[in-house]
């Protein structure tokens, strides 16, 4: 029985449908976006897709890129909205990915809360923000969500994003 509608075997996803979403990542991987485009005033989703001639935002996996190496791998239903908050989002929720950043260098035993309410964490997670705003982006479309998840997998394990994806649930 098919799972959220995939046409696919796993066997088929492993061997053939992965690899070739992996095979368009990586192609547009030679020419990835710059993760300013996001912080750019008065920019907001609609213009940066009109620039980038992309008629709506689409769900997907995107890849961080720093000097040519892959350093995360996200997915989200809507790319270009996921992309803006890496960089401007204010919560651990929005900013995930700053937040992972900002714990490594500062650890803590406080709620997730609770330290984005104290200060000297607070500096941190401004930094790592500052610090993905100079990373570039690449990412492909992917519709059907089985696909998707699986991918995310994949590919972060693919490009060896270990430092900063994780699939701990918390």
């Amino acid at each position: 029985m098919a799972i959220d509608e995939c046409k696919y075997s796993f066997t088929q996803l492993a061997y053939k449908v992965l690899p070739d979403y992996m095979k368009k990542l990586r192609n547009n991987m030679e020419n990835p976006m710059p993760m300013s485009k996001f912080a750019e005033n008065g920019k907001g989703v609609a213009s940066i897709l009109r620039e980038y001639n992309i008629p709506q935002d689409f769900k997907g996996c995107y890849v961080l890129i720093r000097n040519k190496r892959s350093i995360y791998v996200g997915i989200s239903q809507r790319v270009f909205n996921r992309l803006l908050q890496h960089v401007l989002g204010k919560t651990h929720f929005d900013a995930s990915l700053a937040y992972r950043i900002a714990a490594q260098k500062c650890p803590h035993k406080m709620t997730r809360f609770r330290v984005m309410k104290d200060q000297k964490f607070l500096e941190y997670f401004n930094a790592a923000k500052r610090y993905i705003r100079g990373l570039k982006a690449a990412f492909i479309e992917v519709d059907n969500p089985l696909e998707l998840y699986l991918f995310e997998a994949y590919c972060a394990m693919e490009l060896d994003t270990s430092k900063h994806n994780t699939f701990e649930t918390h």
